[in-house]
């Protein structure tokens, strides 16, 4: 069966997903973590895409990202897969794929989403049991939205500006929404639909017919039911 293409909604957010192959390490130490950060930040400059949040875990990496037109998250990720790939296999002496197939991608409806799909980024960490506390973590984007540590890859999204008049509220308020963690019934949406490409989220009004032959989420499991006759 033939894939679906990739879902794109001008203006909307993509959360991203990128495995290594095989489930493999692909952060084997601290310098290629810094590695990566650095072509990320290349990578999302260049292709004009805004960061919002990322995790870089050690077999794995989510990126939540608006990029400005159809190509962009597309020409973000080969940029970014070429310069590391080349540069994790130079340094560890090996060869051959690093990641698992194609990256996965899903949009992201903002208002009811984003601040989901940012804390289901940021307590990745915490679910794998890497660290107690998501602030703990050096490499995602927690620490800048704590205000512990400025982050130049992020660029925040307006909701999260919306969280309060200060940096201070803001910070504040992103901390009680990481203490409030994600339910269950949030964690599977967000897995389901990341792995399998549908919509985060109901459409816009003006965009409910994106693209042509590319449904925003999967059709009824069985046959239609019939209409009564007259």
């Amino acid at each position: 069966m033939s894939r679906l293409p990739r879902l794109y909604i001008p203006g909307l957010p993509q959360l991203i997903t990128q495995r290594g192959n095989n489930r493999s390490s692909v952060f084997a130490d601290e310098a290629d973590f810094q590695q990566y950060r650095q072509h990320l930040r290349e990578s999302a400059r260049e292709a004009g895409v805004a960061l919002h949040a990322y995790v870089l875990m050690p077999d794995h990496a989510h990126l939540l990202i608006t990029p400005p037109d159809e190509d962009a998250a597309g020409s973000l990720m080969q940029r970014l897969g070429r310069r590391y790939v080349r540069w994790f296999n130079d340094r560890h002496h090996r060869s051959g794929t690093l990641w698992e197939g194609r990256y996965r991608s899903t949009v992201v409806e903002p208002n009811e989403w984003l601040h989901a799909a940012s804390r289901y980024i940021e307590l990745n960490p915490v679910r794998a049991g890497l660290v107690a506390s998501a602030e703990h973590y050096p490499w995602s984007s927690c620490r800048h939205h704590l205000g512990l540590e400025p982050d130049p890859l992020i660029a925040d999204h307006a909701l999260y500006w919306q969280l309060g008049n200060t940096p201070f509220e803001r910070q504040a308020a992103w901390r009680r929404l990481l203490e409030a963690g994600i339910s269950f019934a949030e964690l599977d949406r967000l897995r389901y639909s990341a792995h399998r490409g549908w919509m985060l989220g109901q459409a816009p009004v003006t965009s409910l017919d994106p693209q042509p032959n590319r449904r925003l989420a999967p059709l009824p499991k069985g046959r239609p039911r019939k209409l009564p006759s007259a």
